[in-house]
């Protein structure tokens, strides 16, 4: 798989996909089975464990920062926690990384480390995200995971657009899922958190030469959202729970609404306050 440097554009269409959530059904199983519960055994928080999950979850799943980075994810769960009185690790240094560093990932946060001198706070949340990374490594792939229509979607639409994976997940775990299911053949780039933000990995591809009109993003969080405005670029919700439909009705009806340049004009403004009374 190329690296965005080496990227080129090939069709006069640019389609942006989120991978958690969005094509893959990945993202709760993640949080359920790797995030939180390694986030519990490296800060200890047995004694809270029910209640750090449950909050864990509606950070990172049931809200408006559905889809947030890991480490983002990590510092608003503890703080949101401390707020209602629990006694938590203290994550000052941590936080502090995250609302200055312009890369949120483990190798930017490796760097991080080796320039620090009070650095404990740093090796453990390093520590977590090693241990979230080979725990999702062992997750069983099934190709159920796959939403219906994704698959049928990509193979369409690959005929006028240039496809990318823009995820803020792990690259090395998008290159596998991905692989694992067959989908990477259909798709031009995979870009994971080491690349950047998905905005500024918008905005790169994006320079390559495509007009604003003919780039749309599709996702499942508030986030791709976001990084959709910041490029002032189309965006096709992905509504959770409602995740097959939502491809259903892009395969059917939205992909040809798009390469008509109809979308944006008569169809987002809709889509999107659904979304966001969704997950507000």
């Amino acid at each position: 798989m190329i690296e965005i440097n080496n990227f080129a554009k090939e069709k006069e269409f640019l389609i942006c996909i989120d991978s958690d959530g969005s094509a893959i059904d990945t993202m709760t199983e993640k949080h359920q089975k790797a995030f939180g519960p390694e986030a519990v055994k490296v800060w200890g928080l047995e004694s809270v464990k029910d209640i750090f999950l449950k909050k864990w979850d509606k950070v990172n799943l049931y809200s408006n920062t559905r889809g947030i980075n890991r480490f983002k994810g990590l510092v608003k769960t503890f703080n949101a926690l401390k707020v209602e009185g629990h006694d938590l690790p203290e994550i000052t240094k941590i936080q502090q990384w995250v609302e200055t560093s312009s890369e949120l990932s483990n190798p930017a946060l490796k760097r991080e480390i080796e320039k620090s001198k009070n650095k404990e706070e740093l090796i453990l949340a390093l520590q977590w995200s090693q241990q979230v990374n080979q725990k999702i490594s062992e997750l069983e792939k099934d190709i159920k995971k796959v939403f219906k229509g994704v698959k049928k979607s990509l193979i369409k639409i690959s005929f006028k657009a240039d496809i990318a994976v823009v995820s803020s997940a792990n690259q090395e775990a998008l290159l596998d899922e991905w692989e694992s299911y067959n989908l990477q053949e259909h798709v031009k780039i995979i870009l994971g958190q080491e690349a950047g933000s998905k905005a500024d990995n918008i905005k790169d591809l994006k320079q390559k030469g495509y007009k604003t009109k003919n780039i749309l993003m599709i996702g499942d969080a508030p986030g791709d959202l976001r990084a959709a405005e910041t490029n002032d670029v189309s965006f096709y919700p992905i509504i959770p729970t409602e995740e097959e439909q939502s491809w259903s009705v892009f395969l059917e009806q939205t992909a040809a609404q798009f390469f008509a340049g109809n979308y944006r004009e008569k169809y987002e403004d809709k889509l999107i306050k659904k979304f966001k009374f969704i997950l507000k």
